[in-house]
């Protein structure tokens, strides 16, 4: 495939500062990047971005070697008129938004020699969604997925994870002038199974792009979206929804970009946790660049915590480069049930285990019926119940 516009080489190392090893990074947009593997040490667990993961169950995927061979099974269901192409380093779009900015994601980019590209063509309006089906088998894998909405077009990209691997994942996001773009990626792996996965997009003039995450299965589930609203007028609507047992980490990194003028963001991550050892994080960066004038964004993080054992951490963070904006904020919030609506049903015939079922699932259907794919709607609520009757065991 030609390219017009050269992704960045494995071995550029310019953003790197050796100066400034050894000083701690915290302001989310100051993190350095590199495509070079090399230029990442393995993380020691006191870095901002690493201090909340349990980086020794990871550490496959610190060390910079392919995997073996058919470790993912992956399926692609997609309508005719999407284009499906594979991106050597170098040809674009690969490499137009995406810049690791850790181990991991920098040695999926290395390791992934040609990556596929699912694109939706100009003008296109997709009538059903495109399904990316991946099955993992145990084993190291590594991957680079680019999904392109170009023009005026609009479409849903959903991917689907399932069976166990050790497997890191970037998946890298365009959304360019006037498109419309749904992406949602639903993990329900087994319970052995380790998944780290940097999501990063950029959304053009006057596009949209809904981005949902849904974690219920896997031993330690990270998946971190980064979105850049660069367009005048871009919109981001960033959904998620975890549900943790015994001994599951799902844990997400979300950060927010406004970087052009007139953008609106929404970001509301939910998560339910049940049974010892059951943990969750959620940190949440907006950043309102100076340029970002008229901008109107809102981050939030519920947590409803079901038995004990159970750790729900949740870190909002704004910074605001302008004081020519709409509104901004952000609000966290964790907690067991509350008393008074499981009261409130009780006093209306319904036993406490009834009332209990229908309190988590009024919580978490928020988020589920954001994700308009009905079949998928349906399951994600079958796949709560479930959850709720392991719980009830508990």
């Amino acid at each position: 495939m030609s390219s017009t516009t050269e992704a960045p080489a494995v071995s550029e190392k310019g953003h790197i500062d050796p100066a400034a090893a050894f000083v701690p990074v915290q302001t989310r947009s100051a993190r350095p990047w590199s495509f070079d593997p090399a230029d990442f040490e393995a993380p020691a667990g006191f870095e901002v971005n690493w201090k909340h993961t349990p980086i020794a169950r990871l550490a496959p995927l610190f060390v910079d070697e392919a995997g073996p061979t058919g470790v993912m099974d992956v399926t692609v269901n997609a309508p005719d008129v999407v284009q499906q192409i594979e991106l050597k380093i170098g040809d674009a779009p690969r490499g137009e938004v995406f810049r690791p900015e850790d181990l991991p994601s920098a040695i999926a980019w290395a390791q992934e020699p040609v990556a596929p590209l699912v694109r939706i063509p100009a003008g296109v309006e997709l009538d059903e969604p495109v399904v990316i089906d991946l099955v993992g088998t145990p084993g190291l894998a590594h991957a680079h997925v680019v999904i392109e909405a170009q023009p005026n077009s609009r479409g849903t990209v959903l991917l689907r994870h399932r069976g166990t691997a050790t497997h890191a994942q970037n998946l890298e996001i365009i959304v360019r002038d006037g498109a419309k773009l749904d992406v949602v990626s639903v993990q329900q792996w087994e319970d052995d199974a380790i998944h780290v996965s940097a999501h990063q997009a950029r959304v053009d003039k006057d596009a949209k792009l809904r981005h949902i995450v849904v974690s219920f299965g896997g031993g330690v589930v990270r998946v971190n979206p980064s979105v850049e609203l660069a367009g005048t007028g871009s919109e981001a609507e960033l959904f998620g929804l975890s549900y943790s047992d015994a001994g599951q980490h799902l844990e997400s990194q979300v950060y927010l970009h406004h970087k052009g003028a007139h953008t609106k963001g929404d970001v509301l991550y939910k998560g339910a946790l049940q049974g010892a050892g059951a943990r969750s994080v959620w940190i949440g960066d907006v950043l309102i660049g100076p340029d970002a004038t008229g901008t109107d964004s809102y981050e939030a993080n519920r947590n409803l915590v079901l038995t004990d054992g159970a750790r729900a951490e949740s870190i909002p963070n704004l910074e605001i480069e302008t004081g020519d904006i709409q509104g901004a904020g952000h609000a966290s919030a964790t907690g067991r049930f509350d008393d008074e609506q499981l009261f409130y049903l009780q006093a209306r015939g319904i036993d406490e285990e009834q009332a209990r079922r229908l309190v988590v699932l009024g919580f978490l259907a928020e988020i589920v019926q954001k994700i308009g794919i009905p079949d998928l709607e349906e399951e994600l609520f079958a796949a709560i119940e479930v959850e709720l009757t392991r719980g009830a065991q508990l």
